[in-house]
């Protein structure tokens, strides 16, 4: 019977890799001049909210309805005069379209394996109960979005002029976050700041703010519930933990006592952790948008494991190098040992599953991951390990997709081009590798260097997660440098080149600002070391030499940062070697990267969403 299963879910693995070719063949209605249906739909879009029809602003378009991020969509915006308000009320406009689209997409995949009884009845079943509970956090979003991002936390800034410390220590000293398990500072939050008669704030959790929308999420995932009890697992025997789980979010939703939180949603991971199918539901983990009280955002998702896969797993060459990291620093900090062990014991129990997301919801629809490594409690973490998701088809199936853009060749020679190009179209074996190593090599090393209360005393000043991205990232790189395999070299500095450059886009899209501060730190290594150089073109210097120089300036900085972690000193006395805040944005200390980084972002504002006449075809030949 198991076998029949994995042989029905390749076909639904199919209808969905089918589903987002369609959806990124949007992307080619920008480079030909042919009128349907589909530019339609983006040009009715654009008249919506008031954008002039043109190539650049459909390219902005097409990039929030296909890729999901909406900072293209946030620069065309600003760049025709919008005011703050009135972007803040087009970018729901956007988030609803959106919305309203991929809901049909997935409404019809789901009807798609009902028509064909592919799966079992049990399974056929999650995929209706995710789409519903989906709904319910779909329609949520809008008021998190409005009460937290463009409410609350717009209040605080403006209150105290802008100076985040002062935030973060006035939410200390009010003790306004959640608990955690020890009746400490919680790192996370599932509640929300309300301002009170007299100006100052309180916490209430997610069921009094959004009490509708809590009571609309109950509803679904109660009846998600009865909809699998009265079915049974004939393929892995997993009703049960799907059952206890889902009545563990009813729970977790509708507690009343801040205090509780931490350690109700606690329990949903515990139950989660139990569910080992190749269809794995997700719930709401991560906690990025929100840069002062954390409160976790609303992801609601169905991931699907590629039955056909057989990635090598990088896991053996992380715990080789943190092995050897740990016996070369030779640190006698407090606990230190102990930290080791803890993350030791961690990695051995990570659960990896590679795939697609099937469905998708809620805080989703403003961008997926590429990858990603949960839960983040750590004394869940500590109990039962995490769970890593890779979604590398995904991925490269969106890369091949989206349009050459004219900033690429501004900024990169066509020789540095062409070499990435080949990969990406004609060797996808590198390309898989150097995923592995960079991507879930990166969530691995998120696991590095923890302890229970790592992230709690660590972010006082709110800067943990801007440096924790660059932590992960490096630490699959070191993986790789102690265990290098000759053909990858080049590849791998290429694609550390384009990530740091590439995620200077990023600059004003607060939700990704760790991934920003993770792209200026290792600019500032790449400078320092001469790998580049900038006068009037970026000059790249991809050279042995160069790449050994590199090799060593990580080497070197992932153990400093190493003892930053096993001594748990606040995040920003590293960041701030590297960058600060110069406004509402981090740049770089170093003079000669912040030239780079200045020259980059204008260049992005006035060319970022023009696509280079280059035609793909070229690439895509067989």
């Amino acid at each position: 019977m198991k076998d029949r299963f994995y042989e029905e879910l390749a076909q639904v693995y199919e209808i969905i890799r089918r589903n987002q070719k369609e959806i990124s063949s949007y992307y080619d209605i920008l480079s030909n001049n042919k009128k349907d249906k589909r530019i339609e739909f983006i040009n009715t879009f654009l008249q919506k909210i008031d954008l002039n029809i043109d190539k650049e602003n459909q390219m902005a378009a097409v990039s929030r309805l296909v890729s999901l991020r909406d900072d293209s969509l946030f620069q065309s915006l600003k760049k025709a005069g919008f005011s703050e308000d009135e972007i803040i009320e087009k970018k729901e406009d956007a988030y609803l379209w959106v919305a309203e689209f991929h809901l049909k997409v997935h409404k019809k995949l789901i009807d798609e394996i009902e028509e064909k009884e592919l799966l079992t009845p049990f399974y056929r079943a999650i995929f209706r109960g995710v789409h519903e509970v989906g709904l319910s956090f779909s329609s949520w979003q809008s008021s998190w979005t409005a009460h937290i991002i463009n409410g609350v936390n717009r209040e605080l800034y403006q209150l105290f002029n802008g100076d985040e410390e002062k935030i973060f220590e006035m939410l200390n000293t009010k003790d306004l976050h959640d608990k955690g398990h020890n009746g400490g500072k919680g790192d996370r939050s599932y509640s929300v700041l309300v301002k009170q008669e007299d100006g100052s704030f309180k916490s209430i959790p997610y069921c009094e703010a959004f009490e509708n929308e809590v009571k609309e999420s109950t509803k679904a995932l109660k009846n998600f519930k009865v909809s699998l009890s009265k079915l049974e697992d004939e393929v892995f025997d997993q009703k049960e933990v799907h059952l206890d789980y889902l009545q563990a979010i009813i729970d977790a939703l509708n507690e009343k006592n801040t205090h509780l939180l931490i350690p109700k949603w606690a329990e949903v991971d515990r139950k989660w952790m139990k569910i080992t199918a190749p269809l794995q539901i997700g719930h709401p983990l991560e906690y990025y948008e929100d840069h002062y009280k954390k409160a976790v955002a609303l992801e609601w998702d169905l991931r699907i494991v590629n039955p056909k896969n057989e990635a090598a797993d990088v896991k053996e060459d992380i715990k080789s190098m943190y092995k050897e990291l740990f016996s070369q620093i030779q640190i006698q900090a407090l606990e230190s040992e102990k930290i080791y062990e803890n993350s030791s014991k961690n990695i051995d129990r990570v659960q990896l599953y590679l795939g697609r997301p099937a469905l998708y919801y809620g805080a989703e629809f403003c961008g997926l991951f590429s990858a990603q490594v949960v839960p983040n409690d750590e004394v869940v973490t500590k109990e039962e390990g995490k769970k890593i998701f890779a979604f590398a088809d995904n991925v490269l199936d969106s890369t091949r997709a989206k349009p050459f853009m004219k900033i690429q060749k501004e900024i990169f020679d066509e020789e540095f081009l062409n070499r990435s190009r080949e990969v990406i179209f004609k060797k996808p074996d590198i390309w898989h590798d150097v995923y592995n190593i960079t991507t879930i090599g990166h969530e691995y090393g998120h696991i590095l260097w923890l302890d229970n209360d790592t992230e709690t005393i660590m972010n006082k000043s709110g800067n943990f997660k801007n440096i924790e991205e660059f932590k992960a990232t490096v630490g699959g790189l070191i993986a790789f440098f102690l265990n290098e395999k000759e053909e990858l070299k080049y590849h791998i500095l290429s694609d550390v080149v384009k990530r740091a450059v590439g995620l200077i886009s990023w600059k004003e899209t607060s939700e990704v600002e760790p991934y920003y501060a993770e792209g200026l730190m290792h600019l500032v290594g790449l400078f320092e070391v001469g790998v580049l150089k900038f006068s009037k073109n970026l000059e790249i210097d991809m050279s042995d030499s160069a790449y050994e120089k590199i090799k060593a300036w990580y080497l070197q900085t992932y153990k400093e940062l190493a003892l930053h972690y096993l001594h748990k000193k606040d995040a920003s006395l590293f960041l701030h070697k590297y960058a600060k805040k110069d406004g509402k944005q981090l740049m770089p200390l170093d003079d000669n990267v912040k030239y780079f980084v200045n020259y980059y972002w204008n260049l992005h504002k006035s060319m970022g969403q023009i696509i280079d006449k280059e035609s793909k075809d070229i690439w895509l030949e067989n």
